[in-house]
């Protein structure tokens, strides 16, 4: 596995192993040890979500303000645009966003860790995204910031209007949001 910082040091991008010939490929999606060594990240994950998408659909940027969630995410089908925003306010980086392609094709991952917003985009016709948190989903601590924030300016690679849920269009301004100390 190979893992690789982004701009933003604590958001990491891993890259498996994949073994392939003309029968196909395999490669190991997760295994704990090799995680945490990789990375130096103890994560307990205890949920595991599957979502499938259409092109244009826009999800995000989610948190939660208690039972903070890290993720660790990838794509099984399809091409998504991944973004993590920086909430944490003590961070020399907040304020400030990674986006990374994630796809079936370069089967890359994305370590987010707590402390984080998430969003993205599908790009492909559709896409399938799975992803691990080391907390469990709590709606009454579900805060959601605009995808389109003016101050954060998030290019989300992708030219037309998004398809947005009723929910994600009634976003915070990030000028406003509960953030993390």
């Amino acid at each position: 596995m190979k893992v690789s910082p982004t701009k933003i040091p604590d958001v990491l991008l891993i890259e498996p192993k994949v073994f392939g010939d003309n029968r196909g490929f395999f490669f190991e999606s997760f295994n704990k040890k090799v995680f945490e060594e990789s990375t130096g990240v103890t994560a307990d994950f205890v949920q595991d979500n599957h979502s499938k998408s259409s092109r244009g659909v826009l999800r995000g940027l989610h948190y939660q303000v208690r039972q903070p969630q890290g993720k660790l995410v990838r794509v099984t089908c399809g091409e998504v645009f991944d973004v993590a925003v920086d909430l944490r306010k003590s961070s020399e980086t907040f304020g400030q966003w990674e986006g990374v392609l994630l796809s079936a094709e370069n089967k890359k991952q994305l370590w987010i860790p707590e402390g984080f917003a998430h969003g993205f985009v599908v790009l492909s016709d559709s896409a399938e995204f799975l992803y691990k948190t080391t907390d469990y989903y709590a709606p009454e601590s579900e805060r959601c910031i605009r995808w389109d924030d003016p101050e954060l300016l998030i290019d989300w690679l992708y030219a037309d209007a998004p398809i947005v849920s009723e929910k994600d269009t009634k976003g915070t301004d990030f000028k406003d949001a509960e953030l993390f100390t």
